[in-house]
């Protein structure tokens, strides 16, 4: 049986657990914890799920990570931490986890896109405590985008390239904005659609600047060997400027109008020429030049046949010339919480076989 506790139980986390709920197998929940509260069984035995969000409301205690980590560590092993958050302290804390004994399942990108020293201490201690650190959700959701390029090293075949569409929100954007046929809508109205369809942050500008993007091409770099980092990738910003600074998304939305003149330039330079805009993201493991930016592909290109919000990863590598392509939805709240059920069962096959 494999004991878990799950810290953040928002869309990702609701959604996990309605997935475990059907599955009711050999995976057992026995801790929740939001900003909050937090809701431990009696004696690690499983919670009854059917109604956790009531029970965590008015049986709950206030949220206490470190009682919620010892309690989770006193269980019996296997026992896995699920970190739902996009939390900078909850990431600061995983070598603490894997002291205690846990194993860790998470789309957290923090841990494993930021500081250097952390996530070399995390790959570290995990390795000497023998605790298993799974983050395939990190990159594309639920597509098998790390475990892919995990395969790929571990047989010894040689990664030339890696380069892909990261992010739905600017796929779905960079999609209906740069076609060739059909209906041609102005910059700021797609953005606009996608804000109101929830596709884009609260902030547009937090998906524009290209920093997600950015964290996902750290991640794979930093698995396919090279020491990247936020601070030295080239990453594009196609937020124009003068709207960067401005103090509200409401006053950037307003403003954006005025600059579809801007994009429209870069859209009919790329379309006369047979191309269209994407925003990729490329990890360079044998040379330096990884880095994120808008780039102008041929109508041939198998990103340019992009459609919807769908995430692209091609690996082009000495056995696979001929890029190995992975595609589909990398976002939304149940290929993400599918991610995570799949990294759950990693876990267990290593100790129920």
């Amino acid at each position: 049986m494999v004991h878990i506790g799950i810290i953040g139980v928002g869309l990702v986390g609701s959604e996990l657990i309605t997935q475990l709920s059907a599955y009711n197998k050999s995976f057992k929940v026995i801790a929740l914890l939001n900003s909050t509260k937090q809701l431990l069984s009696n004696s690690h035995t499983p919670l009854d799920l059917s109604n956790w969000k009531n029970d965590l409301n008015t049986k709950g205690t206030k949220s206490d990570l470190t009682s919620f980590i010892n309690y989770l560590s006193e269980a019996p092993t296997p026992s896995i931490v699920i970190d739902n958050t996009s939390s900078q302290e909850i990431a600061n804390s995983y070598p603490l986890f894997i002291e205690k004994g846990l194993h860790i399942v998470t789309p957290n990108k923090k841990a494993f896109s930021g500081d250097l020293k952390l996530y070399k201490e995390i790959i570290e201690k995990s390795r000497e405590k023998k605790s298993l650190v799974y983050h395939e959700s990190t990159v594309g959701a639920g597509l098998p985008v790390l475990s892919t390029l995990t395969d790929l090293i571990r047989t010894g075949d040689k990664v030339i390239k890696i380069e892909g569409i990261f992010s739905g929100t600017l796929s779905y954007i960079f999609n209906e904005f740069s076609k060739f046929d059909g209906e041609k809508k102005k910059f700021s109205e797609i953005v606009k659609i996608a804000k109101e369809n929830g596709y884009t942050e609260p902030d547009p500008r937090d998906d524009l600047n290209g920093l997600d993007v950015a964290r996902k091409v750290v991640i794979l770099g930093r698995l396919a060997g090279k020491d990247l980092s936020l601070k030295t990738l080239p990453v594009e910003n196609v937020v124009p400027e003068p709207l960067r600074t401005l103090s509200s998304a409401t006053e950037f939305m307003s403003s954006l109008p005025q600059f579809d003149e801007h994009f429209e330039k870069l859209n009919a330079t790329a379309n006369n020429n047979q191309q269209v805009l994407r925003y990729v993201g490329v990890i360079d493991p044998i040379g330096d030049k990884s880095e994120v930016k808008l780039v102008s592909l041929p109508s041939s290109h198998p990103f340019a046949s992009l459609k919807g919000s769908d995430n692209i990863i091609a690996f082009t590598t000495q056995r696979f010339p001929n890029p190995l392509i992975i595609q589909g939805a990398g976002a939304g709240a149940a290929v993400t919480a599918f991610g995570i059920f799949s990294d759950l069962f990693k876990i267990s096959d290593r100790y129920f076989k």
